[in-house]
């Protein structure tokens, strides 16, 4: 039974959302990237950041938000793409951080250098501004000599 508008619980949508994965980075939620900017009630809304304006990722994110939605009964919720301010790297959460590093990829911090999430040594270098993804930096450790990915910060 789909919820009614009036109904709008935000901690049940939140609820939702925390179970929505990141397509690029599946061990992340979309919560915990930090690119849910609200639950707005007039017109109920899912507001969002994507992580950048040329994120290939972000209709994936709007399709399996609206899916999530859908599946929990709350069809009449619209999102919504804000752009600006953009999205920052101080959004994400502690727990988005974490989980990060423990997938093998360096979190964002404002350091020049980024610790390797592979042995935990800060000395790495960039061997280049672009990953995998366009979010992501190819890093590698002269330590144990693991190339490993940084999250760019932004």
């Amino acid at each position: 039974m789909a919820t009614a508008v009036k109904d709008l619980d935000k901690a049940a949508i939140m609820a939702v959302l925390e179970s929505v994965p990141d397509p690029e980075i599946p061990v992340l939620s979309i919560t915990d990237l930090g690119i849910v900017r609200e639950i707005a009630d007039d017109p109920p809304r899912v507001r969002i950041s994507p992580t950048y304006t040329g994120c290939p990722a972000t209709v994936a994110i709007e399709m399996l938000i609206r899916e999530a939605l859908d599946k929990a009964g709350f069809r009449g919720v619209h999102i919504e793409r804000v752009l600006f301010p953009p999205w920052s790297t101080d959004w994400m959460t502690e727990r988005g951080r974490e989980r990060l590093k423990a997938y093998g990829i360096a979190p964002p911090t404002p350091s020049a250098t980024a610790e390797c999430p592979l042995c935990g040594s800060s000395n790495t270098e960039e061997v280049s501004r672009f990953g995998s993804t366009p979010c992501k930096a190819q890093w590698r450790c002269t330590n144990c000599l693991e190339p490993f990915e940084r999250f760019k910060c932004h």
